[in-house]
């Protein structure tokens, strides 16, 4: 199952992405397409350790959180990310092809991370300690879910 997804994120995410012109409005949220695709790559490079973030979920709700992260629950339109503000955070990126340079960066690096670093388990800020098929697992749902706010699958 990691193959596939592996396979996902080396030959089909970005190509999906570069669907997007832009001006897209999400079916929910308040990403806007570039917006979104800066979010992810965030989140991939807390899966690498690019960025580190403690653990903001209470100790005794970690496991329940984990449990949802690692299985093939979806993420509900909406969902809260308690690191974000109610308002899109300021764009980082000239424009979005640019924003999609950096996400393919941030695969590479993550992928390259576990390749030289197996083992390795990286802290979540949501979901507590994950190891290398737990955080692909977990980036293939958060990626798929935000596709689907986009209508890009």
């Amino acid at each position: 199952m990691s193959k596939l997804k592996e396979q996902f994120f080396k030959e089909q995410y970005i190509p999906l992405l570069k669907k997007l012109k832009g001006d897209e409005k999400g079916n929910w949220g308040v990403l806007s397409p570039q917006g979104m695709i800066e979010h992810m790559s965030e989140s991939i490079a807390i899966a690498s350790m690019r960025i580190v973030h403690a653990l903001h979920t209470p100790p005794e709700l970690v496991e329940k959180m984990k449990s949802f992260a690692i299985s093939d629950k979806e993420f509900k339109p909406n969902t809260k990310n308690a690191l974000m503000s109610d308002d899109a955070a300021p764009l980082r990126n000239k424009n979005i092809e640019d924003a999609i340079q950096e996400l393919e960066a941030e695969i590479k690096e993550f992928l390259n991370f576990y390749e030289r670093k197996p083992g390795t388990q990286v802290t979540n800020p949501f979901f507590g300690t994950l190891n290398y098929e737990e955080w692909l697992h977990l980036l293939h749902k958060h990626a798929i879910h935000h596709l689907k706010q986009f209508n890009l699958i």
